[in-house]
């Protein structure tokens, strides 16, 4: 059976964009920016891209095992990464330890995700999805999930800012100074469990480093200022979803590739600009 894809450009793109799941999918993107902005400042701060990584796919036996069970994907995804989380962040009270830790219970995640896939044939099917994201399939119930979200980030965030601040940038005078380290640990996983878990439905576990890493080390390169870096991360990730989203309207391709392709490139340019002045 021959097959052929079809890249050409679609006229009636504009209209596309104004369709209500368009709609919600910038709306989605808009709140996963301003949650992918912060955290991910902090997550190249804490050298945690890793276990940033590991999370989205820790999250990936609860989002198989929702489908088993009947339960909401986005459901079984937030409990299985928050636990996955507060378990990393517990056992991994230094840097080195949290490495050990996430890999293990990555290792485990995966497995079990794995058997729960192919207990299930509707599980199986929600694969692709989980995996590489579907960012056009959001409601405005999960809207309103991801805004309530964010407000709550932001009031952790500016209770915790300094402590957490200061453990990410030097751990160890941050201890000497009085700083519960494995405190600062778990709230950190626990919030970035939670941005993984808004971030997924978009680009999928395996794609997660185009939203939450990927534009806050472009950030990191132009801004020497946590603020400012947490600012344009997020307006780089914001960039990143809308651009991708009007790219996919405008050639028929999924919106996650579009995404992690602009998301890429802006890292490589600014990347290359840097390299070239210095």
């Amino acid at each position: 059976m021959n097959s052929s894809v079809n890249f050409s450009f679609d006229p009636s793109w504009m209209e596309t964009l104004h369709a209500p799941f368009m709609v919600n999918a910038a709306l989605a993107g808009l709140c996963i920016a301003v949650a992918a902005g912060v955290m991910g400042y902090f997550t190249i701060a804490r050298h945690s891209t890793f276990a940033a990584h590991a999370l989205a796919h820790i999250g990936l036996p609860g989002a198989t095992g929702a489908v088993l069970f009947g339960l909401p994907v986005s459901v079984g995804l937030g409990v299985f990464a928050l636990g996955g989380a507060l378990v990393i962040g517990a056992l991994g009270k230094r840097a080195t330890q949290r490495e050990i830790a996430t890999g293990t219970v990555l290792a485990f995640a995966t497995g079990l995700g794995l058997f729960f896939a192919r207990l299930s044939t509707s599980a199986s099917q929600q694969m692709q999805s989980i995996l590489f994201g579907s960012i056009l399939t959001i409601t405005s119930s999960q809207i309103i999930g991801f805004l309530i979200f964010d407000v709550l980030l932001i009031l952790l965030v500016t209770i915790v800012y300094r402590p957490l601040l200061f453990s990410s940038l030097d751990e160890q005078v941050a201890q000497a100074k009085g700083i519960n380290i494995a405190v600062m640990n778990v709230i950190f996983m626990a919030m970035m469990a939670g941005v993984i878990t808004i971030a997924v439905p978009a680009v999928g576990t395996l794609l997660i480093f185009a939203l939450v890493v990927t534009p806050a080390a472009t950030a990191n390169i132009i801004v020497a200022s946590p603020f400012r870096a947490m600012l344009l991360a997020g307006a780089l990730c914001l960039v990143s979803i809308w651009g991708g989203l009007v790219l996919s309207a405008m050639f028929p391709t999924p919106p996650s590739f579009m995404i992690v392709s602009i998301s890429t490139v802006l890292w490589a340019i600014t990347k290359f600009v840097a390299s070239r002045r210095s």
